[in-house]
């Protein structure tokens, strides 16, 4: 946790991330929080009336300079992302996020910030460590020699590269997280942009509130991965922030399920059963995905330990809600 009594800004505040970071920044006590994101604040998952709302463009300088004016933390969580059929199908806007994290770097310096967190990804991993469903825990290693996911990968792992430098040459004190699917409540569920488990549990919601017991699965629904719940996601950050520890790190559950049995957990939460129908030829991503936590806890003492049924479960009944408040 930064210190609460000093002035901390969260860049992509308004997203789902930015968002639950900031209410637990507010809960811990902090007292000088500016949240910074594109969206106008109206259109912000959460916002708070005694927080610093400010609408920037951080791909600009001179936005970048007015965000963090004063600071003595900065979070950098601003990106243009979404879930897979996002990524692949956006691989330029998803490049363009590098002028966020660029500028930022260069605006933290030049305002003398303390500490600054830089949230990166598991799409940095090179693809052939991943074409197999029953893949191993990722290592932090594994992400060199380079071959990220195409666009998105590549600028999270450029701009890792970035935050690296900055420390050695300018002596700005960055700390980097590798975030392995990171989900849970007031957050992105539908419109492209969602992760696997807000779009399951939409399917599955939409499957049982229509009446139509069948759900689309992208992919064979064999491919594999570890979702991490909100909670840990916030609370191994602020571990890492305060931490000495200046490289790479990846912060996600080790917890491996297929995208099947994401849908058997999200059945079991809704009481039904489905027909599933694949869509092989829709975005899937790599075949295997999962966080080796060794080095985690070997320096943090922590990791991510929110099963995926209580999380998923949390997640399930927000979005259950949201959709029915709307009908």
């Amino acid at each position: 946790m930064p210190d609460l009594q000093q002035p901390i800004v969260v860049c992509g505040a308004g997203g789902f991330i930015g968002g639950h970071l900031v209410a637990h920044l507010r809960q811990a006590g902090a007292t000088r929080v500016r949240a910074v994101d594109l969206k106008p604040v109206d259109e912000w998952y959460q916002k708070f009336d005694d927080v610093e709302n400010l609408s920037l463009d951080l791909q600009r300088l001179d936005t970048c300079q007015q965000a963090v004016k004063g600071a003595h933390t900065v979070y950098n969580l601003a990106a243009d992302m979404g879930g897979m059929g996002f990524i692949e199908l956006n691989k330029g806007l998803c490049m363009l996020t590098v002028l966020i994290n660029t500028h930022l770097l260069m605006a933290a310096r030049e305002a003398a910030v303390q500490r600054y967190f830089y949230s990166s990804s598991a799409c940095v991993y090179a693809a052939d460590k991943q074409v197999d469903a029953d893949v191993s825990g990722l290592k932090e290693s594994d992400a060199y020699p380079a071959q990220p996911e195409d666009g998105y990968g590549w600028e999270k792992l450029f701009s890792e590269r970035m935050c690296r430098h900055f420390r050695e040459d300018f002596g700005l004190a960055t700390r980097i997280a590798r975030y392995h699917n990171v989900y849970g409540p007031i957050g992105t569920y539908e419109g492209g942009r969602e992760k696997a488990p807000s779009a399951i549990c939409r399917k599955v919601i939409a499957a049982k509130l229509s009446g139509n017991h069948e759900i689309e699965i992208w992919g064979d629904g064999r491919q594999t991965r570890s979702f991490m719940y909100i909670d840990d996601c916030v609370h191994g950050s602020n571990l890492l922030l305060d931490s000495d520890f200046v490289e790479p790190i990846n912060v996600g559950s080790s917890q491996k399920v297929t995208i099947n049995q994401l849908v058997d957990i999200a059945e079991d939460i809704a009481g039904i059963k489905l027909k599933r129908r694949y869509k092989l030829d829709a975005p899937k991503g790599v075949n295997g995905r999962n966080s080796d936590n060794t080095l985690i806890k070997e320096v943090l003492g922590w990791e991510p330990s929110i099963r995926l049924e209580d999380g998923l479960e949390k997640t399930y009944r927000w979005i259950y809600d949201e959709i029915t408040r709307k009908a």
